[in-house]
C-alpha cells in the first residue's frame, strides 16, 4: 500500500499561486507591447486621450486573465479527452462515424470561438441602401451567418479526418479547394450586391480558426493520424485549419447567394428613404419601419432625412428640433446614440444650424456596466462550453466504452475554460475591442485636410463688448473673445453668423484640426500604413497558437528552423498583410484581386514547397487570427471605414491570413535551398 504524503495547506497555496502567477505574467509579457502600442499612438502621435481610459484598462486585463485560465482549461480539460477520442474512433468505428463526429465537433467549437461574437457587433457602420446583403447578414440574419460558418467549419474537419484516416497528401486538395473558393469569389464580384459580402467571407475564414477549434480540432486530427498512420501523406495533424479557413468562406458566399434573392438591389440613400419605398426597405429590418428612421439619423446624410420626411422641408426642420427638445423624439431616431455623437458624426451643417440656438448639454458617453456584459457573456459561456464538453465526454465515457483520467484534472480544465471564456470576451467587448474602435476612427485625422466638426456648446449672456482685434501673420484682421473654461482662460475667435444679438448667446463650434497640414495628407497616410505593420506584428506575437506552431516547426524541422525564427516570420507576414488590407480600405482597391493575386502567388509557392511545410505553411494563416488580433483587427477596420464612410471595413482579415502563409512558404523555401548549397558545398570539399 502506497501511502501518499500532504503537502501543507500553505506549501500548496505556495506552489498554486507560483504556478499562476507564472502564467499571468506570460499572459501580460505576450499583450504588454500591442498595448502600448495602441496607447502610445493614440496618445503620442494622434493627440487624443483615450475616452474611456479605466474602461479601457480594466477590460485589458480581464483579457489577461482570460486568455490565462481560457488556455490553461484547453490543456487540462478538452484538448486530452479531444486526443483520447481522436486515438480511439478509429479503432472502434470506420471512416463515417468519424466524419459524422467531426462535422458536430467543428461546428460546435465554432460557436465556442471567442472571437465569433465579433461578427455579431461588426455591422454597426454598413448602410443598408448601399449594401443590403451585407446589412441583412450581419443583423437580420447573423445567427443564420454563425451557423453557416460553422457548418463550413465541421465539414471541413471531417474532410481532415478523411486525410489522416487514409493518408491523403496535402497539395491535392489545396489545389482543389483554393481555386473553387477563388471562383466562387470572381464571381461573386460581377454582382452589386454579391461583392459587398466578400471581404466579410474571407475574413470569416480567419474568425473561425481560433482559441478553441485549433487545439481540438488538432487534437483530434492528431489522434486519428496516431492511430491510422497510412500513407505519406500523414504529416503530424497539420492541413485541417487550412480546411477550416477554407470552407467557411465557401459557406458564407453560398449563404450571399441564397439571401440575394429575397432583398432588394443596392440603391441610393434618397430613393431608399422615399416614403413609397418604405414597404420594401422594412425587408432589412424585419419589417419594422421605425428602425427605418433611425438608420436614416445614425447611418444617413442630409440628403436621405429629407428624403424620409417626402422632402417636406418643414417637417424635416420640425423632428431635427424636436431631436434636441424631447427624449422619445431623440430615443426614436437616434437610438443609443447620443446627440453629441450624432452632432459630431452625423449632422450636416444645416442641422447643426437649426439647433445652434438651442442649449445642449454636455453627455458623458455611455458605457455598458461591468456586471451587464459578465452576465451576458456567462450565458454565452455557457451555451458555447456546455455543449462541446458534454459532446466530448458523452462520446468518450458512452459511446467508446473509455474512462475519463484524472477526472480532478480535466473537471477544474473544463471550470478554468468556461471562467477564462467569460472573462476573455467581456475583456474584448469592454477593452481591446473598444481601443481597436477609437484608434481606428482616430486614424483618418493622421491625413485629413480639413477641419472636423467636434460638438457645439452654446455660450448664454454674452457680451459683445468683450471682444478685441488681433491680426495675423498674413495681415488678416481677426476678432477674439476670452473663455474661461475648466480653470483656464484661452482666446477664442469670434464668428459674427454663430452670435444671436437679441437672445445674446454665442455658438461655439469645437474642431478638430487635421494631424498635419494638407500638403502632408502623404506623410499621414504613411504613418498610418506604419501603424497597421506595427498593429498586426504585436498581435501576433500576444497570439497563444504562434508559440505551440513555432515549437512544431522547429521539431519537424530537427532544428533547422528555430521557434524564434518562425514567430518572427510569421509576424511579419500578418504585419504585411494588414498593411494591404488597410491599403484597400483606403485606396478603395478592389478586394477581390487582392485575393486572386495574393493566392495565386500561394498556389505557386505550394507548388515547390515540400508537402509537410506545405502544410504548416498553410495552417499559420489560422493560428495567427486569434482572441487577440482578430477584434482589435476588425475594429480597426471598422473604425476606419466608419469615419471615412465607406460601406464596410472587411477585408483586413483575409489578407492578414494570406500573407503570414505566403512569408512562410517563402521562408521554408529559402531555407530549403540554404540547406542544399550547404550540403553540396560539404560534398565538394
Amino acid at each position: 500500500m502506497i501511502n501518499r504524503k500532504r503537502l501543507p495547506i500553505g506549501d500548496s497555496l505556495a506552489m498554486i499561486g507560483g504556478y499562476a502567477k507564472s502564467r499571468i505574467m506570460g499572459q501580460i509579457k505576450s499583450v504588454a507591447f500591442i498595448i502600448l502600442y495602441l496607447v502610445f499612438f493614440q496618445v503620442a502621435i494622434l493627440r487624443t486621450p483615450l475616452a474611456n481610459a479605466w474602461g479601457t484598462a480594466g477590460g485589458i486585463a480581464l483579457v489577461v486573465f482570460g486568455l490565462a485560465f481560457f488556455l490553461e482549461g484547453l490543456v487540462l480539460g478538452m484538448m486530452p479527452i479531444g486526443e483520447r477520442v481522436g486515438v480511439k474512433l478509429p479503432a472502434k468505428v470506420g471512416i463515417v462515424p468519424i466524419c459524422i463526429f467531426g462535422v458536430i465537433l467543428g461546428f460546435g467549437s465554432t460557436l465556442a470561438e471567442p472571437a465569433i461574437s465579433s461578427l455579431k457587433t461588426a455591422g454597426a457602420t454598413i448602410t443598408a441602401w448601399d449594401s443590403p446583403l451585407l446589412y441583412m447578414i450581419l443583423d437580420k440574419y447573423s445567427g443564420m451567418l454563425v451557423n453557416a460558418v460553422g457548418a463550413g467549419v465541421g465539414l471541413a474537419v471531417a474532410l481532415g479526418m478523411c486525410r489522416f484516416y487514409y493518408g491523403w497528401n496535402i497539395k491535392p486538395i489545396i489545389f482543389v479547394v483554393i481555386p473553387l473558393v477563388m471562383a466562387m469569389t470572381v464571381y461573386a464580384s460581377f454582382n452589386a450586391n454579391l461583392s459587398k459580402i466578400i471581404g466579410l467571407a474571407w475574413d470569416c475564414g480567419a474568425v473561425t480558426t481560433g482559441a478553441v477549434t485549433v487545439p481540438l480540432v488538432l487534437a483530434l486530427g492528431i489522434g486519428v493520424s496516431r492511430t491510422a498512420n497510412k500513407g505519406s501523406g500523414n504529416d503530424g495533424g497539420f492541413g485541417i485549419i487550412m480546411l477550416a479557413s477554407a470552407f467557411p468562406i465557401a459557406a458564407v458566399l453560398g449563404l450571399g447567394l441564397y439571401l440575394n434573392t429575397l432583398i432588394p438591389a443596392a440603391t441610393t440613400e434618397e430613393v431608399f428613404f422615399a416614403p413609397e419605398n418604405k414597404t420594401v426597405s422594412a425587408q432589412l429590418f424585419n419589417g419594422n419601419e421605425a428602425m427605418i428612421a433611425e438608420h436614416a439619423f445614425t447611418h444617413g446624410s442630409e440628403a436621405g432625412r429629407r428624403a424620409l420626411f417626402g422632402n417636406d422641408s418643414a417637417q424635416f426642420d420640425k423632428a431635427v428640433m424636436a431631436i434636441a427638445t424631447n427624449d422619445s423624439v431623440c430615443k426614436k431616431y437616434l437610438g443609443n446614440e447620443t446627440l453629441q455623437e450624432w452632432l459630431a458624426l452625423r449632422a450636416s451643417d444645416y442641422e447643426r444650424g437649426l439647433l445652434s440656438s438651442v442649449e445642449i448639454a454636455s453627455e458623458a458617453p455611455v458605457t455598458e456596466p461591468l456586471s451587464t456584459t459578465l452576465k451576458e457573456e456567462t450565458v454565452g459561456g455557457l451555451r458555447a462550453v456546455i455543449p462541446l464538453t458534454l459532446l466530448l465526454i458523452l462520446v468518450l465515457t458512452l459511446f467508446l466504452r473509455e474512462k475519463i483520467r484524472n477526472k480532478d484534472e480535466v473537471a477544474l480544465g473544463l471550470t478554468f475554460t468556461l471562467v477564462g471564456m467569460i472573462l476573455l470576451t467581456s475583456g474584448i467587448k469592454l477593452g481591446l475591442g473598444s481601443l481597436g474602435g477609437e484608434v481606428g476612427s482616430q486614424l483618418p485625422k493622421a491625413f485629413a485636410s480639413e477641419e472636423k466638426f467636434v460638438e457645439q456648446v452654446v455660450i448664454n449672456n454674452f457680451d459683445s463688448t468683450m471682444l478685441y482685434s488681433g491680426i495675423s501673420p498674413e495681415g488678416e484682421n481677426l476678432t477674439f473673445f476670452n473663455l474661461y473654461e475648466k480653470g483656464e482662460v484661452k482666446p477664442v475667435e469670434f464668428n459674427p453668423a454663430y452670435y444671436d444679438s437679441e437672445k445674446h448667446t454665442y455658438t461655439q463650434i469645437i474642431t478638430e484640426k487635421p494631424l498635419f497640414n494638407s500638403k502632408l495628407s502623404v506623410l499621414g497616410l504613411v504613418l498610418v500604413l506604419l501603424f497597421a505593420f506595427g498593429l498586426g506584428y504585436g498581435a501576433t506575437l500576444a497570439e497563444p497558437a504562434l508559440n505551440a506552431l513555432g515549437i512544431t516547426v522547429e521539431d519537424l524541422t530537427v532544428g533547422a528552423i528555430k521557434r524564434k525564427q518562425i514567430v518572427q516570420v510569421v509576424s511579419v507576414g500578418v504585419g504585411m498583410g494588414i498593411v494591404l488590407g488597410l491599403a484597400r480600405i483606403l485606396f478603395d482597391l478592389p478586394l477581390v484581386w487582392l485575393i486572386v493575386i495574393s493566392y495565386g502567388l500561394l498556389l505557386i509557392l505550394t507548388i515547390f514547397s515540400e508537402d509537410g511545410f506545405a502544410s504548416i505553411a498553410w495552417d499559420s494563416g489560422g493560428v495567427t487570427t486569434g482572441p487577440v488580433t482578430v477584434p482589435l483587427v476588425l475594429a480597426l477596420g471598422l473604425g476606419i471605414g466608419g469615419a471615412l464612410n465607406i460601406s464596410d471595413g472587411f477585408g483586413i482579415l483575409a489578407m492578414a491570413s494570406a500573407w503570414p502563409i505566403i512569408t512562410v512558404l517563402l521562408f521554408g523555401i529559402f531555407t530549403r535551398l540554404k540547406q542544399r548549397k550547404t550540403l553540396k558545398t560539404n560534398d565538394n570539399e
